[in-house]
C-alpha cells in the first residue's frame, strides 16, 4: 500500500487573525468562536482516517491543544504565501518518502472524511485530485509527485486559482472531486442550519 500523508493546514488562534473577512459581518470575538467550531469539523473528519496525519500550524506550534500528538504530527508552516507554504509542505512530505499527499484547510464545514478518502481513492489511477470550491479556489489538492508549477504565479485567495490550477494541469490525469463551499463571509454560513444554531449560542 502506498505511503499516505494528510496534511491539515491551520491558523493559530489568535484574535483579529482569524477570519477577518468573515469579522467584518459578525466581528472579531464571533469569528473566533466560528473558527474554533471549525477546527473541531475539521479535527472530527480527520482524527480516525487511516493515514498519516500532520497539522501545520500557521505561526507557532501550539501543544495540549485538540490534536493529540498521538494522531497528529505537527509542524510550522513555512513561506512567504499560501503557495509557497503548501509547496514547502509538499517538498517534506515527498522527502520523507510519502507516495501519496493530499493537503486541505481547516475553514470547509462541508467537508466529510469521505471526500478525503476518496481522495486518496483517486490517486491509485490519477496523479492529482482536487477539491473545487464553489468561490473559484480549491479545498484540496492531492498529488503522487513533486509539482511545483501549481503553486507559482497564482493569485492566492480569488476565484482563478482552480481554473489557474488546472491550466497547469491540462495535460496530466487530474480527478476532481464534488464542488463544496469554504467559510469565508457570512453569506458562506448563514444558510447552514448548524450555523444558525450557533450563532443563537452566541448571543446567549
Amino acid at each position: 500500500m502506498a505511503s499516505q500523508l494528510l496534511i491539515i493546514f491551520i491558523r493559530n488562534l489568535q484574535p483579529g487573525r482569524v477570519k477577518t473577512r468573515l469579522a467584518a459581518d459578525v466581528g472579531h470575538e464571533a469569528a473566533m468562536d466560528i473558527y474554533k467550531f471549525l477546527l473541531q469539523h475539521t479535527h472530527g473528519i480527520t482524527k480516525d482516517l487511516p493515514y498519516d496525519k500532520v497539522v501545520y500550524y500557521s505561526e507557532n506550534l501550539q501543544q495540549n491543544d485538540i490534536w493529540e500528538e498521538e494522531a497528529f504530527q505537527k509542524k510550522v508552516q513555512r513561506g512567504k504565501d499560501l503557495g509557497d507554504r503548501m509547496q514547502q509542505a509538499f517538498q517534506e512530505a515527498f522527502s520523507s518518502g510519502y507516495e501519496q499527499v493530499v493537503i486541505v484547510g481547516s475553514d470547509i464545514y462541508e467537508l466529510s472524511s469521505e471526500e478525503i478518502k476518496q481522495a486518496f481513492s483517486s490517486l491509485k489511477e490519477n496523479d492529482y485530485v482536487l477539491g473545487p470550491a464553489k468561490d473559484g479556489g480549491y479545498y484540496l489538492l492531492g498529488m503522487t509527485k513533486p509539482t511545483l508549477k501549481v503553486f507559482k504565479n497564482k493569485f492566492w485567495s480569488t476565484s482563478s486559482v482552480l481554473e489557474d490550477t488546472l491550466t497547469d494541469l491540462k495535460n496530466e490525469q487530474v480527478f476532481l472531486l464534488k464542488e463544496l463551499n469554504d467559510v469565508d463571509t457570512f453569506e458562506d454560513i448563514k444558510e447552514h442550519r448548524d450555523f444558525q444554531k450557533f450563532f443563537q449560542h452566541l448571543k446567549k
